[in-house]
């Protein structure tokens, strides 16, 4: 009798077992280290970010969060990749502007979709793009570069770091708002276009608030304006662009995602921690000393922000005349 009840309910327990299995990994979780991946070399903002939240994420949650670089195609092979991967919240990703809401209008075969490949955890942080010329130019504010562009349409050169970045676009929409044409001169990434400012081959350029800080401390540029509805905390007394262009916002903006799917017990356990860790004396000082804004959203503000971004940015995109590449 023993024999015979023990093989008809073994497959049940078994079955139930299964259907357990899941739900107690996810109350259990996290129980082994997490990966948060960053589509970009270290020291630039989604990489500062991804780290500084690793180390309090680990110690509200009680498990290493381990942050991997990879840098590629603008942050789109590291976001393809992260879309193909478990949604168990083992692998998290650092993403921001570039990578999920211009990318989608500068390539035909990106190989994920935004909206559709990933659950939105919280965005956490912003910082405007800078707009800045070197202290030996006669410029001092806005009104005087476009005065200057004006008087030469076509003859003042910008720096970017790069075609496609959130620094040309956001300075496109800009010019087209204010009637005024610049040429552009894309250099390969932040580092090279803040050399040729400082050194003069370029007399404006669009970047960070953190990369330009330093050298606006030192002198050696001045600051006219940052993209943004809202001025930076790191420079109250410089102008936002979208205080004389009505609804002119370009923030770059990082937040924390995973691959579509992410159960909600995991969701909201990270969500907490992220929010928690956002609230931190030690994140918000390491992060006003480099010019970024903290910006918690829960993951329902989060979704509702990525669907007007990808909105705002289509504009954006066919302003700055960018053709669609493979």
């Amino acid at each position: 009798m023993r024999n015979w009840l023990s093989r008809l309910t073994a497959p049940l327990c078994a079955a139930m077992a299964l259907l357990a299995g899941p739900a107690a990994a996810q109350q259990d979780y996290p129980n082994r280290p997490v990966k948060i991946i960053v589509g970009h070399p270290p020291g630039g903002v989604p990489d500062l970010v991804a780290r500084a939240y690793a180390r309090r994420l680990g110690e509200l949650l009680g498990q290493s969060f381990l942050v991997e670089n990879r840098p590629g195609a603008a942050g789109t092979t590291a976001t393809a990749q992260v879309a193909r991967m478990p949604a168990d919240g083992y692998t998290l990703m650092a993403g921001e502007t570039g990578q999920l809401f211009v990318a989608p209008y500068l390539y035909r075969n990106l190989g994920y979709d935004t909206l559709r490949d990933f659950t939105p955890i919280s965005m956490v942080a912003t910082g405007g793009v800078l707009l800045v010329v070197n202290a030996t130019s006669p410029i001092r504010n806005l009104q005087d570069l476009i005065r200057e562009a004006k008087a030469n349409p076509g003859k003042l050169d910008y720096g970017s770091s790069g075609v496609g970045s959130i620094h040309h676009i956001s300075m496109a929409t800009f010019f087209d708002e204010a009637g005024i044409e610049l040429m552009h001169v894309p250099y390969k990434g932040s580092g090279q276009s803040i050399t040729a400012v400082l050194a003069g081959e370029v007399p404006v350029l669009a970047t960070s608030v953190a990369t330009a800080g330093p050298h606006i401390a030192a002198g050696k540029l001045v600051p006219l304006g940052v993209t943004t509805s809202y001025r930076a905390s790191g420079l109250p007394n410089v102008p936002s662009i979208g205080e004389t262009f009505k609804d002119y916002d370009f923030a770059s903006e990082t937040g924390f995602l995973a691959p579509a799917g992410l159960p909600a017990p995991v969701l909201d356990k990270l969500a907490q921690a992220i929010r928690q860790a956002s609230e931190s004396p030690e994140i918000f000082d390491y992060f006003r000393v480099r010019g970024i804004d903290i910006r918690y959203t829960t993951p329902a503000q989060y979704a509702a922000n990525m669907r007007a971004s990808l909105k705002r940015y289509e504009r954006a995109v066919r302003v700055s005349k960018i053709p669609k590449a493979d």
